[in-house]
């Protein structure tokens, strides 16, 4: 075993994977620091559950290396596992410290054999300090150095507290793991990974099925540890709580960038770069046009020369063929600055997303403003009957338990699925993002995908979809069958934000996207004149909601949600749960 002492050094050294030749990390270098809490960040499918599992030596790279240090042992927990047959909650927890137990075993059994005296010799004599005897000596101190660095004396404790922590605290030990709901199975695999102390925690999704309350406490619980911690989280909250550092595993040149001083650091330096980005186009657009009114300048000099008098012709014409040189020369000249700068466009930076309203008169006959009336609207058995107006312009957030409803209820104001009972009176357009992203022809391209419907050639197409900065030109030609669940949100995204309408029924749109183009969409969402009705999870959007909610119950509840109030012009809402 290494030394516990020895200082911790994760390491990938031009470290490229890939997957049917297809590349998810590309000569990928970079460390985490001995100590430090690293977040994770990146879209779906870019490669970062990958990243952690070439860390934690659960894949190797197919080239480059990777150099892992950690006397304490890496703990890795992944995003999905399968729980094993016939095991119960008490089996997963004696694994996850069965090697502690293991080093405890080998500790006792050293300080028996220290503790019988020094081996003898063949003749009987005591053999004295003897190579032996350093050797079990430093066996010993290195062992229980290790077992001290891992909390081993503290270990049964830890596992109370880890699984109170994530909300398990009540769980039988016999229960088995088969009879977990799957939101138990990843809290308990998350509470056997933090229980087992190892030095190095490498995280994957581990703020997936905790509440409000198990979110906190992993928080302060990553915090306090003296590890060194990389987590991938989607979640904005918990990195700005966690993370020291960001790692951004980009999905389309399969590399990463490394941002200082947490999520802050992170925005600042986007921000940053899209204001580099705009100056250095905003610089070439200028050198272009210099360059090109240069020539343009120096050709109209040339063409206005003064012609001959009769006295000096024949100087004229050996001075007029030196300038008309020269002119041309100056001409050719401006016309190759102005070529290599066209043969090296700086692009300018996408706009930043943003959602359109239709241009014509507000809607009419909306009854007092009322764009969407459901009254007592139900699907049997996803939805309890529930009452709601949406207004022109208002805000209303639905949350409620899985299961309770929410994409059902936007379903049916979207008039993709109807009631089977109440009634829906809908008075005005309607753009939805639906949960689940459905792929019929999975041979058809991005590009055709968002073309679908709409009039027009693929060129305007191409330059609609391109404008939302979303896509590179050549990702457009991609089957939409192979893309990941990012770049099918994206497209998803795009369709709804190309086509002007009065209200938007999004559903969790922020599953799948980059932080980057998270904050976007917010902004986007803040901006947006239309009205919204939204279905999220995301806790930097629902702790700045200060409109309208509405909480919806399971069907098979006879209990009535009572009345959320929210400020500014927001839809009123009457619900009822039967």
């Amino acid at each position: 075993m290494s030394s516990p002492l020895t200082s911790t050094q994760l390491t990938l050294d031009a470290a490229s994977k890939f997957y049917d030749h297809r590349p998810v990390l590309r000569e990928v270098t970079c460390s985490l620091p001995t100590g430090a809490r690293t977040g994770i960040i990146g879209e779906n499918g870019s490669g970062k559950s990958t990243l952690l599992r070439l860390l934690a030596g659960v894949e190797l790279p197919d080239d480059g290396r990777v150099i892992r240090q950690a006397g304490g042992g890496i703990g890795h927990l992944p995003q999905e596992a399968t729980p094993t047959p016939g095991w119960t909650v008490a089996d997963a927890v004696d694994d996850a410290l069965a090697d502690l137990r293991a080093i405890e075993a080998r500790l006792r059994a050293l300080e028996s054999a220290m503790s019988a005296g020094p081996p003898l010799c063949d003749g009987g004599a005591h053999s004295g300090n003897s190579d032996g005897d350093a050797g079990v000596l430093a066996e010993y101190g290195t062992l229980l150095a290790a077992f001290e660095l891992r909390g081993g004396y503290d270990a049964d404790a830890r596992v109370e507290q880890v699984l109170h922590g994530v909300g398990l605290g009540g769980l039988r030990r016999d229960r088995p793991l088969g009879a977990l709901s799957g939101g138990q199975q990843a809290r308990l695999r998350l509470a056997c990974v933090l229980a087992a102390g190892r030095e190095v925690l490498l995280l994957d999704e581990p703020t997936n099925h905790l509440d409000d309350d198990g979110l906190a406490w992993l928080a302060s619980h990553l915090r306090a540890r003296t590890g060194t911690t990389a987590v991938v989280s989607h979640d904005r909250i918990f990195l700005d709580q966690v993370a020291d550092t960001l790692i951004e595993v980009d999905g389309d040149t399969h590399g990463v960038r490394r941002y200082g001083d947490g999520y802050g650091g992170y925005l600042a330096a986007r921000a940053a770069t899209r204001a580099r980005r705009a100056q250095a186009h905003a610089t070439w657009t200028a050198d272009v046009a210099r360059q090109r009114e240069a020539a343009a300048s120096t050709a109209r000099r040339g063409a206005s020369h003064r012609g001959p008098t009769d006295k000096n012709k024949m100087s004229y014409g050996i001075a007029g063929d030196r300038v008309q040189q020269a002119v041309a020369s100056r001409v050719r000249n401006a016309e190759e600055r102005l070529r290599r700068l066209l043969d090296h466009p700086v692009a300018a930076p996408p706009q930043p997303l943003r959602f359109a309203l239709p241009a014509g008169p507000a809607p009419t006959g909306t009854g007092g403003g009322v764009l969407f009336d459901a009254v007592d609207v139900s699907v049997a058995g996803r939805l309890a009957p529930v009452t709601v107006a949406v207004p022109a312009g208002g805000r209303l957030l639905v949350d409620g338990a899985n299961g309770a409803g929410k994409s059902t209820l936007l379903r049916v104001l979207a008039g993709e699925l109807a009631p089977d009972h109440g009634t829906l009176t809908r008075r005005a357009t309607a753009g939805h993002l639906p949960q689940r992203i459905d792929v019929d022809d999975p041979d058809r391209s991005l590009l055709a995908t968002f073309a679908r419907g709409h009039p027009g050639d693929a060129r305007e197409h191409a330059a609609a979809l391109l404008s939302f900065g979303l896509f590179t030109a050549e990702q457009l030609s991609l089957p939409i069958g192979r893309a990941s669940a990012g770049q099918r949100q994206r497209l998803a995204l795009a369709r709804v934000l190309r086509d002007p309408v009065d209200v938007l029924l999004l559903d969790e749109p922020t599953n799948h996207l980059s932080l980057a183009l998270v904050e976007e969409l917010q902004a986007a969402l803040d901006a947006y004149p239309g009205a919204i009705v939204l279905v999220s999870h995301d806790r930097a959007i629902r702790r700045r909601w200060h409109d309208e909610r509405l909480t919806l119950l399971p069907p098979e509840t006879d209990q009535t949600p009572g009345p959320v109030s929210g400020g500014g012009q927001s839809p009123t809402r009457r619900s009822r749960a039967t």
